[in-house]
């Protein structure tokens, strides 16, 4: 029997859940996966105590940098403990939305790097680039889902999983990711409870608002 997996930091699990695994495409909008890369990198900031948040904010409550080389980019775009204004933090949705394609693209340059995805480059109408992302690494990606719908199936029993399911429902995952709608609704409810997600969920609104209003 082949040895399970090391389970990922929450944003390589989240872009294994969110990419399929063929297209290569995300389930959700791209700027919504980009919103909820910037969420979990900082809940895995938080999980590592390394950042703490409340009321909408954040701040570094240890500015030591972790071994990860993505996470330790993330924590020196951070201001340092004590900066960042109102309740001597940052606010999280405001970081969340102007961080989100920068924290996105470090952790897809970053699985290409390592073989667990492939970049493909295609042409909108012949002339835009864009890229596309299929999984190379399938037993990876297939681990990352069994481990989700294991702890679905157990009612989300620890933070990390609450987390990450938190950030699933807000980006607007969850129907691709869940298997069934009272498991959904649940992790709904998660969302208010993980500043994090919260944070991704209100740029979410935000941008549905500005495109139903007409604007950008």
């Amino acid at each position: 029997m082949m040895p399970t997996p090391p389970v990922p930091a929450l944003p390589e699990e989240l872009l294994l859940l969110a990419l399929d695994p063929v297209r290569g495409k995300p389930f959700c909008r791209n700027r919504f996966l980009e919103y909820a890369m910037a969420g979990a990198a900082l809940a895995e900031l938080e999980l590592q105590g390394r950042v703490t948040g409340q009321g909408g904010h954040f701040q570094v409550a240890n500015p030591l940098e972790p071994p990860d080389p993505v996470l330790a980019a993330v924590m020196r775009s951070l201001p340092a403990p004590g900066k960042g204004g109102r309740f001597s933090g940052v606010s999280a949705k405001g970081w969340v939305r102007h961080a989100g394609r920068q924290v996105e693209g470090m952790y897809l340059d970053a699985l290409v790097e390592r073989g667990v995805l492939r970049r493909e480059t295609h042409r909108f109408l012949g002339l835009l680039p864009y890229h596309r992302h299929p999984v190379v690494a399938k037993d990876l990606a297939a681990h990352a889902r069994q481990r989700f719908v294991g702890a679905e199936q157990a009612g989300f029993p620890d933070h990390r999983s609450r987390t990450l399911a938190a950030l699933v429902s807000a980006a607007g995952l969850a129907r691709f990711v869940g298997t069934d709608r009272g498991s959904r609704s649940a992790m709904r409810r998660l969302v208010r409870d993980h500043w994090p997600a919260h944070a991704v969920l209100r740029n979410v609104r935000q941008d549905k608002s500005n495109q139903s209003g007409g604007g950008g």
